[in-house]
């Protein structure tokens, strides 16, 4: 079994929107997540010190410093008899500024970029599909700038970053840039959000 696939026949999204304490926090919410898991991916499989496989992963400090290439992504397991990957697109671009180069807010750098990792060719064409119909629906003018990838390795984030927005929701960061998300995702998407 790889990570793409489940035998319970669940399936795995990858996305990276900016802060994955964010992104963790809005796709908890949803009916149909099995996990969610905050990691890095998106650059090459190869560490910085040049080494493969026997090199230690990635750590959050690698990543913040921009020489792994890596994103703050999240990674979703599924149920696509109860949340489609459609829906999860649709909450995912409703949740952050896809138009913005390497940016979300006062979160810059490429870590941060918006970003969508595959892991079967139905993700690929369904992702790149609502793109175009993103594209050609927005009269600004302002194209979307999410890069849309194979998923080949995710490394897992430290252990103090997973349920971050549980854990410490009464922080001052929390508080002013995850609830307000939260809220807006609760008010438009009530359907999609669990019992």
């Amino acid at each position: 079994m790889n990570i793409m696939q489940n035998k319970d026949h669940s399936e795995i999204a990858v996305f990276g929107g900016g802060c994955f304490w964010c992104t963790e926090a809005v796709f908890d919410m949803l009916k149909g997540i099995i996990s969610v898991i905050p990691g890095y991916t998106g650059g090459p499989v190869k560490s910085p010190n040049g080494y493969h496989g026997a090199s230690p992963p990635p750590t959050y400090e690698d990543v913040c410093s921009g020489r792994t290439s890596h994103a703050e992504v999240i990674k979703v397991e599924f149920d696509p008899a109860k949340v489609s990957y459609k829906d999860l697109l649709t909450v995912f671009f409703a949740t952050h500024d896809a138009t913005t180069m390497n940016r979300q807010g006062n979160d810059v750098g490429t870590q941060y970029r918006s970003i969508i990792l595959y892991s079967t060719d139905e993700q690929k064409i369904e992702a790149e599909n609502f793109i175009k119909e993103l594209n050609d629906s927005d009269k600004r003018g302002n194209p979307v700038v999410t890069e849309v990838k194979p998923l080949k390795k995710f490394y897992e984030a430290e252990g103090y970053h997973h349920s971050y927005y549980k854990n410490n929701s009464t922080q001052s960061y929390c508080q002013v840039i995850i609830a307000p998300k939260l809220k807006k995702v609760q008010e438009k998407f009530a359907e999609l959000l669990k019992k």
